[in-house]
């Protein structure tokens, strides 16, 4: 859990033109819910929400939340961030109020560490199928990601849910049998061996050729003696 702590400002105005004049002047507009509590309008600066997200990256990080210069205080989480796609901004935020000891529903990130054997001494490609998988826990518990020693991978193997580490007070979400990350053939390997496999056919089928091709439609040797 973060110490940090995001002050953030009352948002009296809403719609559109509201949140335009808001970006144009620096600040982002947001909303905070959760908590069995209504859903409120604020804003935060974005200079202040680059600096807290290039420090802790921001996904599931739980900090404390302040309304301006009051005494007023939530722990929270940021639950949405909305991109400009061209301009690269912060356009949106929502922040969910948290509960200490109430348990929380998050996606965390899966770390694979190691180079599978199948794929350094046997040739084979790793596909990484699964990048997150969902948990429950107490805030305060959330992991930063998850670890997953894939080293000893051969061909045909594969690392499932079920395999993953878990802390204490951590609780599996994702169905434990779905595939995280798995090593096969290389698409190179499939293609030389299809190559081999069809001139193994094609040797077969020129085995099987008569040695002296049939004329059809014409006269044989026996016939052209009789007339010469």
């Amino acid at each position: 859990m973060s110490d940090i702590t995001v002050v953030v400002e009352p948002r009296e105005e809403t719609g559109k033109n509201s949140n335009r004049r808001l970006r144009a002047s620096g600040s982002i507009p947001a909303v905070v819910y959760g908590a069995g509590r209504e859903a409120v309008p604020i804003t935060v600066h974005e200079k202040t929400m680059r600096e807290f997200l290039k420090e802790v990256g921001g996904e599931n990080a739980v900090f404390l939340l302040k309304l301006g210069d009051s005494a007023k205080s939530r722990h929270a989480m940021i639950r949405d961030l909305q991109i400009n796609p061209v301009l690269r901004t912060i356009e949106h935020i929502d922040f969910q109020r948290v509960l200490m000891d109430e348990k929380v529903k998050v996606m965390v990130g899966v770390h694979l560490e190691g180079t599978p054997d199948g794929v350094k001494n046997e040739g084979g490609m790793l596909d990484f199928v699964t990048r997150e998988v969902e948990i429950e826990c107490l805030p305060g518990d959330i992991p930063t990601e998850f670890v997953v020693d894939i080293t000893a991978l051969k061909i045909g193997d594969h690392i499932e849910a079920k395999d993953v580490e878990l802390p204490k007070g951590v609780e599996m979400l994702t169905d434990e049998s779905r595939v995280l990350a798995a090593v096969a053939h290389s698409r190179v390997a499939e293609e030389l061996e299809e190559a081999d496999a069809a001139a193994e056919e094609g040797e077969g089928l020129i085995e099987e050729l008569p040695t002296e091709p049939e004329l059809i439609g014409g006269r044989d040797k026996e016939e052209d003696e009789e007339d010469g």
